[in-house]
């Protein structure tokens, strides 16, 4: 793809970009807090409910890699306006839905439609902006994919609250004509190729990442690899994985065909290892924003509004710290604004390891500003180094892979952290439970004013919840302390970034 021209109406074009990037990834969390809603709605199981939000996944994940392909055929304006479009009708959809295998199609719809958005808005930024402002583009374009997700919660209790949960859909509503118009009115058309498509290479990963997606989801409930099914969908995702990437480095191109995902594109190193950073950052960015939104709620009491309202300041700390590095990233090596990012995010993880149901709001308040702040610092310079070397002829491959390997990594985080919350909490219950004897005196100094009569039916009750609420603790710690060792883990991984020197005239450049 060659770089377009300067757009006319770029402060216009790029608002709408925005537009577009926030309307796919609010909808990635902002379901969350009204699925016992919709449960009872749609007369569905607590298992079963969780379908609407991993079909959404699963469609996206599986369609995210097709977007250079049919960018290629369509013309980027006219998929952008197809994926608003479409993305916009199945909202609708999902908002009318009165059954929930109605609702599982209509989201599956709105993952295929909204697949392109997040790299299509990346791409367009990338060609619309020069060179030497692609960190300050970069910025403002990860405050939509870091800052949705994070508002999600926020927005999704106060609609459900105030309206019903119906809303949490029809908000797209605006958005997306309003997107639709100004992309129809700003954004300019590049050429279309009849380039050949590899339909096997697509299938078999296709197919990896559903499997994928559904051993994920469904592992936690089966109890993983006890159950039949884990272990089809784990063998089905290996075979269809290994058969993806034997196809797509031994196809022919000498012959006309083209693999899925031209393997050359793993040649530029900064790609590769920007590749590895978002896998990592998408689970710190999830991961951690589905274990407190639970810890908040369950634990400590919250309503849902409040606890969304408690979580809200760390979208805010996000944005703060994207304008800071939107303003740095051409003065300073974008490595050390990483390496900052991933510290702060690790050292705000580490104090979260020591929290209980009595911390104060400030300190979660506070807290949440700092990680936000960090992921900020991660992501900008992150996308800045990945795409600084990759030509242009692959960026839309390269940014739908980016986006598909962010969302790998926030489906494969949100997973592991929730089966070690369960396991966990089970294992420190029973560890507590056999410290639990009317012999023990720690229970018999404990203040004044508990009903743990352990000769009472209701005693043994209270106590036994208490157990819970205090194995669940841990848990929580031992995740948090997880995702800080994830973080350390990536820090060396910078190193083999490609240094970048700022030249006169010109923006930092990557060597």
């Amino acid at each position: 793809m060659t770089m377009q021209s300067k757009p006319k109406h770029l402060a216009l074009l790029t608002v709408c970009i925005m537009l577009a990037t926030i309307m796919q990834a609010l909808d990635t969390t902002i379901a969350n807090v009204a699925l016992p809603y919709m449960q009872g709605s749609l007369s569905a199981t607590a298992d079963q409910i969780n379908w609407v939000l991993t079909s959404y996944i699963v469609a996206a994940a599986i369609a995210t890699p097709v977007t250079g392909f049919l960018e290629a055929r369509l013309g980027r304006k006219r998929l952008f306006l197809i994926a608003v479009a479409g993305f916009t009708a199945a909202s609708v959809l999902c908002g009318i839905a009165v059954s929930l295998p109605e609702m599982v199609a209509f989201r599956l719809v709105q993952g295929l439609f909204g697949a392109s958005l997040v790299p299509l808005s990346q791409a367009v930024l990338l060609d619309s902006y020069p060179k030497e402002k692609h960190g300050s583009a970069m910025a403002m374009w990860g405050m939509g994919v870091m800052v949705g997700p994070i508002l999600g919660p926020t927005l999704g209790g106060w609609l459900t609250e105030a309206y019903n949960w119906r809303w949490v859909f029809y908000i797209n509503v605006p958005i997306g004509i309003v997107t639709f118009l100004g992309l129809s009115a700003y954004l300019s058309e590049t050429k279309t190729s009849r380039t050949g498509f590899d339909w096997f290479g697509f299938a078999m990963l296709s197919i990896a990442i559903g499997s994928l997606q559904m051993m994920l989801d469904r592992g936690e409930q089966l109890d993983w690899f006890s159950a039949t099914e884990i272990w089809i969908e784990a063998v089905l995702a290996a075979l269809a994985f290994y058969l993806f990437l034997v196809q797509t480095f031994t196809i022919k191109i000498a012959e006309g065909k083209q693999p899925f995902i031209d393997p050359s594109i793993f040649k530029d190193r900064n790609f590769t290892i920007g590749l590895c950073f978002i896998f990592v950052v998408g689970i710190i960015l999830l991961a951690s924003l589905a274990l407190i939104t639970p810890y908040l709620q369950n634990l400590m009491g919250y309503p849902v509004v409040t606890a969304g309202l408690v979580l809200a300041p760390r979208g805010m700390g996000t944005m703060v710290a994207m304008m800071i590095v939107g303003r740095l990233i051409n003065r300073v090596d974008p490595r050390i604004l990483l390496a900052s990012g991933l510290l702060m995010t690790a050292a705000v993880l580490w104090e979260m390891t020591g929290f209980t149901p009595d911390v104060s709001e400030w300190t979660l308040i506070r807290t949440g500003i700092l990680q936000g702040m960090g992921l900020g610092f991660m992501f900008v310079p992150l996308s800045t180094i990945t795409f600084a070397t990759l030509p242009g002829s692959l960026r839309t491959q390269g940014t739908a892979l980016y986006s598909l390997v962010r969302n790998l990594g926030s489906s494969i985080g949100i997973s592991l952290v929730i089966f070690l919350l369960t396991r966990n909490t089970q294992l420190v219950h029973a560890e507590l439970a056999g410290q639990v004897t009317p012999f023990n005196d720690a229970l018999a100094a404990l203040a004044p004013g508990r009903i743990w009569d352990m000769a009472t039916t209701l005693g043994k009750a209270a106590l036994n919840a208490e157990v819970t609420k205090q194995a669940a603790v841990v848990a929580y710690a031992n995740d948090f302390k997880l995702m800080m060792v994830v973080a350390l883990v990536a820090l060396p991984l910078i190193f083999l970034l490609k240094r970048a020197k700022a030249r006169p005239g010109e923006a930092a450049i990557l060597e």
